[in-house]
């Protein structure tokens, strides 16, 4: 991100977002900028497959809409998840709406074999840049 890019607040991103530098660009379009996180999952912190984190503003935000937006968290966060084979990047209150009820679908039918399903959905996500700003 460009320097100061918060400096009146963390936001969600948003395409053509002002913020990203080009090199950024590339690094979230091939989400090489998620590399980092597999240490969290070498921690244990995360897992491979679950909702997505957000960062606690985020939940602030969302929550005035959605009340029950941390459900989400009944389960250890993980680098993909249905949510992010199926919405992508989300910006608004209708997308976050999106993006919890694919969240709330894996914790209904979370397993193997439906983790298996989204690292398989996810290799095509990241090879076709499908829903990445």
């Amino acid at each position: 991100m460009v320097a100061g890019a918060e400096s009146n607040g963390p936001k969600l991103t948003t395409k053509n977002d002002p913020r990203i530098t080009p090199v950024g660009r590339i690094l979230r379009k091939t989400r090489i900028d998620e590399t980092p996180q597999f240490l969290n999952v070498l921690k244990g912190d995360m897992s491979f497959v679950g909702p997505r984190p957000e960062r606690d503003h985020i939940y602030a935000e969302v929550e005035n809409e959605i009340p029950h937006f941390r459900l989400r968290l009944r389960v250890k966060p993980g680098l993909t998840g249905l949510a992010q084979v199926n919405v992508g990047y989300c910006n608004n209150i209708s997308q976050m709406r999106s993006k919890l009820d694919q969240d709330l679908e894996y914790l209904r039918t979370v397993s193997p074999v439906t983790d298996a399903k989204i690292l398989v959905r996810t290799v095509s996500v990241v090879v076709t840049g499908r829903g990445a700003y």
